[in-house]
């Protein structure tokens, strides 16, 4: 099946897209959106991490602001690039022009002759512009899913994750519309961890990209380990996971109701599974960790040695 990204490109980002592509599914293109940094500094890591990784297929320019204006990060953790480092970075590549991410994913819909899979990973202001403007293309999408939400405590607020309280109104609309969505939350990427182990393993790769890589893995870890925890979670893999290898997750129907107002709850997401809610999304309930995690460090070993 032919995939598109949607992502605002921190590491977890870069090695959900690492998981696809070792998976040997077609990348049709890449859209770009706010979340783990300012949109230009989205677009400078996806252009060293094309050129650290080879990536080949296109990415476009999408939403810089939320769909009420606001530009939330999380720069108090990942810093001003939304990539934590040890020392090293990315290559500094100059981000080319980028055409619009809206006109190359509704181009890339009306040419499908079987529905395509979209893998959202930052806020969903990118895919709720498109369910507002072309309600038309729904049925070519088989299937949205995301990385965001969370049914017990969030990880922006006590409340809300990061993804959804960075535009609410985006995920609401995406709920409202119809599309086909399936929720990668945090309850569920929290299953699947890795640790210092990971990382020195990573580290003895005797290959050109294996530092980096090894840096970038160990930076994502520290922000766990200095909060006194042993492993950091896998957000955006385990996502990419659900999209490779759907059968390593237990999903369940549910409405999920995106709170818009509250004082201390705005942005968290409502998950109703009594037997009377009409259901709008499938939930993530379990995953099969050890099955996840090979295939998120199998990949990123295949991209150090590469």
């Amino acid at each position: 099946m032919v995939v598109w990204i949607d992502t605002d490109m921190g590491f977890d980002d870069m090695l959900a897209i690492m998981m696809v592509t070792a998976s040997s599914r077609d990348i049709a293109g890449v859209s770009l959106v706010f979340g783990n940094a300012p949109l230009e500094e989205v677009r400078g890591n996806a252009a060293g991490a094309a050129g650290l990784l080879g990536w080949r297929f296109p990415f476009f320019g999408g939403a810089d602001a939320a769909i009420l204006g606001s530009v939330e990060t999380p720069a108090h953790v990942l810093g001003p690039t939304g990539i934590p480092t040890r020392g090293k970075s990315l290559p500094k590549v100059p981000p080319a022009p980028l055409s619009s991410a809206f006109v190359a994913l509704t181009s890339w819909l009306e040419g499908l002759d079987a529905p395509g899979e979209i893998l959202a990973l930052g806020p969903l202001t990118n895919i709720a512009i498109l369910a507002l403007a072309r309600p038309d293309l729904k049925p070519k999408i088989s299937r949205v899913t995301w990385m965001g939400g969370g049914a017990t405590r969030g990880n922006h607020t006590a409340s809300a994750e990061f993804n959804a309280y960075a535009d609410p109104e985006a995920v609401a609309i995406v709920l409202a519309s119809g599309l086909p969505l399936r929720v990668v939350d945090l309850d569920l990427c929290r299953q699947v961890q890795v640790g210092p182990e990971d990382v020195d393993a990573l580290q003895a790769v005797a290959s050109p990209k294996a530092p980096l890589l090894a840096d970038l893995l160990g930076a994502y870890v520290d922000i766990a380990l200095h909060r006194g925890r042993p492993g950091m979670a896998l957000y955006d893999p385990t996502a990419a996971a659900a999209l490779v290898a759907p059968d390593a997750f237990v999903f369940e129907p549910a409405r999920v109701t995106m709170e818009l107002a509250g004082t201390h709850t705005r942005g968290r997401t409502v998950v109703d599974q009594r037997p009377q809610a009409a259901p709008n999304a499938e939930w993530g309930m379990k995953a099969d960790a050890a099955r996840v995690r090979a295939l998120a460090l199998d990949a990123l070993m295949e991209a150090a040695r590469a």
